[in-house]
């Protein structure tokens, strides 16, 4: 048979996050050594809190109110007033099987463009095209740590007109660990409000925050307008469990009301056993606020190495500041990449996992040009339990303890330079 399928699929492909993971595992399957840079999966165990929640709770069989488990609205709620400020009540939450679900279904059912910075994550592109949905990259700077700018939010803004416009915010930011400053979240706020954006903030690794700057949101000068997200997958590293929260503001009611419209006729409601289990985690996270503090430290020590490694080998790349991954351009390796015939980041990211068995993703992905030479690195490749346990503390770690806890961090630095120094 050659079935008919609607026109906007037709131009998707598999999401290339999970693409990339399916292939290195693939190659590992195989006998192959890979340094598994593609792919953003805390490594972590799920706290034992949680999983003794989820045990407790397996009994738990009927399906629950469309917005989700009413005691973890209120958790959810209380979690976001206390840990960052924001003022959303129970009513405000909705409970889905993850956030990426939430953003499809947010973009899904709502009029006018979506603006994305580039680079942002690979899916937000392809879920407004399922909508047929405008999408328009705004491109962003290395030399501003590729964090998007007031002024080019302004000009992406003034461009479009005075219809409603949707922003996805991603911060920290995936795939450059970009921390937003608070003068720049201020500044864009007040264009958002002049230029009827309605944002959607991304915050799924608001936990993971290498700076001593708390984590600033737009919610917090924007209230009416932005749409917050969240979830376990990344600082409770629970990313199997699928489950998201998001949070509207009362000003964008009606948001919420279609939303339980269009969950009421897709998914109904995310596991029971699973929201029971995220329970725990939001409404008694200092069970495992412990967990979160020292995961987000060996986060940090991770990226940080990679940082040192990947500019000491000449490579550029912003000082990431937040969630688990780096972009690193090979823009200064240019001439030496165009000579073996390499053009664009896509032939890059197939030539390094050739020679030297590193998987990265291209920049095109992330809605960069064709012939950008930046990449994704996720700095997760190694055994999550193992590090957690032995890990002596950030000022403690020491070379050998360092290849002993993160030999694939250590060897993909290694292959990488090597890569390097042969071009």
């Amino acid at each position: 048979m050659y079935p008919a399928l609607n026109p906007l699929v037709l131009s998707l492909k598999e999401s290339a996050t999970l693409a990339i993971n399916l292939k290195a595992l693939e190659m590992r399957r195989q006998g192959k050594e890979v340094f598994h840079f593609g792919f953003g999966q805390s490594p972590f165990p799920v706290p034992e809190p949680l999983q003794q929640a989820l045990r407790s709770n397996v009994d738990k069989k009927d399906y629950l109110p469309t917005r989700g488990l009413p005691e973890l609205c209120q958790a959810v709620a209380g979690f976001y007033q206390q840990e960052f400020g924001y003022e959303f009540a129970a009513e405000n939450v909705c409970i889905g099987p993850g956030s990426k679900e939430l953003i499809f279904q947010t973009i899904y059912l709502m009029e006018g463009p979506l603006l994305v910075p580039a680079p942002s994550w690979v899916s937000y592109g392809p879920q407004a095209a399922l909508r047929g949905k405008e999408i328009v990259p705004i491109p962003t700077r290395r030399d501003n740590g590729y964090r998007l700018q007031p002024e080019e939010l302004d000009r992406a803004c003034n461009r479009l007109g005075q219809c409603q416009k949707l922003l996805i915010l991603n911060n920290p930011n995936n795939p450059t660990g970009a921390f937003y400053r608070k003068s720049e979240i201020e500044e864009m706020a007040a264009i958002c409000r002049a230029y009827q954006v309605v944002v959607i903030s991304d915050e799924i690794y608001a936990m993971l925050n290498f700076t001593d700057r708390p984590h600033c949101s737009i919610a917090q000068y924007y209230p009416e307008g932005t749409i917050v997200t969240g979830g376990l997958s990344k600082s409770f590293a629970a990313g199997g469990y699928r489950l998201g929260v998001m949070l509207v503001p009362h000003g964008l009611q009606l948001v919420l009301e279609a939303l339980k419209s269009v969950i009421s006729e897709t998914f109904s409601a995310v596991s029971a056993p699973i929201q029971y289990a995220a329970l725990e985690a939001y409404g008694n996270f200092e069970t495992v606020r412990p967990f979160v503090q020292r995961t987000n430290e060996i986060h940090r020590w991770a990226c940080e190495y990679l940082h040192r490694r990947f500019t000491g080998m000449g490579l550029n790349c912003p000082r990431p500041e937040g969630a688990f991954y780096l972009f690193p351009d090979f823009q200064n390796q240019r001439e030496a990449l165009r000579k073996q015939g390499i053009f664009t980041g896509r032939q890059l990211c197939d030539l390094l996992l050739e020679q030297a068995r590193v998987a990265v993703l291209p920049g095109s992905d992330f809605y960069l040009g064709a012939t950008e030479l930046g990449v994704r690195v996720a700095g997760v490749d190694y055994d999550g339990a193992a590090a957690l346990k032995a890990w002596p503390g950030f000022e403690q770690i020491n070379d050998v303890l360092a290849e002993r806890l993160f030999p694939r961090l250590v060897g993909g630095c290694d292959r990488l330079e090597q890569f390097l120094s042969e071009l």
